[in-house]
């Protein structure tokens, strides 16, 4: 009986021995969007620091610009933040401060620009 007994707890010890330990994710920089908005009174303000959290940043850019475009276009409350839904993304803009913040949530994955 000691013999089984060992050996599922030295199997136990060395699985958990091997285990990969559990870190935080890290955001991946992606390039920003030029010029989003040619000829408009935007014309020449791009969507900058577009940050990419297990998304691709192909993925990334695409989720700022087009949430970005449907941001324009709503009215934020009066603490200055905006929020809605775009292409089943939750977008937050933080329209405080010298320029506007943004991340979009959908599930376990992000998207943080500057506009």
């Amino acid at each position: 009986m000691k013999k089984p007994l060992a050996v599922a707890v030295s199997s136990a010890l060395l699985v958990a021995a091997g285990a990969p330990v559990a870190q935080g994710a890290a955001y991946q920089s992606c390039a920003p969007v030029k010029d989003p908005y040619a000829g408009t009174r935007y014309e020449g303000v791009d969507l900058s620091r577009i940050q990419a959290l297990r998304v691709s940043c192909t993925t990334a850019r695409r989720t700022a610009r087009g949430a970005h475009r449907r941001a324009l276009g709503l009215t934020p409350d009066e603490s200055g933040v905006r929020s809605f839904t775009w292409s089943g993304w939750r977008v937050t803009g933080d329209l405080r401060g010298s320029s506007d913040q943004y991340v979009a949530r959908k599930g376990t994955r992000r998207v943080r620009w500057r506009f």
